[in-house]
C-alpha cells in the first residue's frame, strides 16, 4: 500500500513558507520605506512629494502574494528591478539621508527578488514530488525473502 506524504512534514514546504514570508515582508518593507522616504525622512520637496505615489504599483501584487499565486511571484520578480534601478541611481546621486534610504531600497529589492525566484523554483520542484507515492515502511510490506 502506498500513500502520499503530508505537505506539512516536507522540508521543502518549510522552505516555500519561508520564501513566502520573506517575499511578503520585503514587499511590505518596500512600501513602508517608499512612503516614509518620500513623505517624512528625505522628501524631494519640503513637506513631502508626489513621488510617494511610486509605491502604488507595489500594492497591486500584495494580494497575489498573500493568496500564494505563482503567477504573481513570477511577475513581481520582474517588477522589482524598476525599484532596484531607482535605488541604485539615487544611492549614488542623492545626499544623506537619501542615499542611505536608497541603499535600503536596493537591499529590500534584492531580498524580494531572491525570495520570489526561490519560491517559484521550490514550488515547481516540489510539484512533481507531491504527486509521487511514497513506499509504506510498515512491517507488513517487509521483504518476504528475509
Amino acid at each position: 500500500m502506498t500513500h502520499l506524504t503530508p505537505p506539512s512534514s516536507n522540508p521543502a514546504s518549510n522552505s516555500v513558507a519561508f520564501t513566502r514570508i520573506l517575499a511578503v515582508g520585503s514587499l511590505l518593507g518596500l512600501i513602508a520605506l517608499g512612503l516614509a522616504w518620500e513623505l517624512l525622512l528625505a522628501p524631494l520637496r519640503p513637506g513631502g512629494s508626489w513621488l510617494a505615489l511610486k509605491v502604488l504599483p507595489l500594492c497591486i501584487p500584495l494580494a497575489g502574494l498573500l493568496k500564494n499565486r505563482m503567477y504573481t511571484y513570477r511577475w513581481v520578480s520582474l517588477l522589482v528591478w524598476l525599484y532596484f534601478t531607482e535605488g541604485a541611481v539615487r544611492a549614488y546621486s542623492d545626499k544623506a539621508p537619501g542615499n542611505v534610504l536608497a541603499m535600503m531600497e536596493v537591499a529590500l529589492c534584492l531580498a524580494l527578488f531572491t525570495a520570489c525566484a526561490l519560491h517559484v523554483r521550490l514550488r515547481l520542484k516540489a510539484a512533481p514530488q507531491a504527486n509521487q507515492p511514497v513506499a509504506d515502511p510498515s512491517p507488513e510490506h517487509a521483504n518476504p525473502s528475509q
